[in-house]
């Protein structure tokens, strides 16, 4: 069985740092990431990064967010620097199976918000 498990996020200062970490059981995952749904919007991509360590992010936290996972532990996290207000939103973290067809599983979301 598959299980996402999150943890961190918070309240933060606008400037401010917050780390994110998911430890995912169940299965070996082609990419693990992070999406976003803020207030009133659609979820968004935020980062991800495949087994072999390849990392793709959203324009708006390149430079600021560093996304990294340790395969031996099956985790991945999230290390958010500057925070801005409108990165406010709740994270959720994704495992992805690419096979005969595309699998994703969600963890249960963690909230950040950041006060300016």
């Amino acid at each position: 069985q598959v299980q996402l498990v999150e943890s961190g996020g918070g309240l933060a200062q606008a400037g401010g740092s917050l780390r994110l970490s998911c430890v995912v059981s169940g299965a070996i995952f082609s990419s693990m990431g992070w999406y976003r749904q803020p207030p009133g919007k659609q979820r968004e991509l935020v980062a991800d990064i495949t087994s072999s360590g390849k990392v793709n992010y959203v324009d708006s936290v390149k430079d600021r967010f560093t996304i990294s996972r340790d395969n031996a532990k099956n985790t991945v996290n999230l290390q958010m620097n500057s925070l801005k207000p409108e990165d406010t939103a709740v994270y959720y973290c994704n495992a992805r199976l690419v096979g005969a067809y595309v699998s994703d599983y969600w963890g249960q979301g963690t909230q950040v918000t950041v006060s300016s």
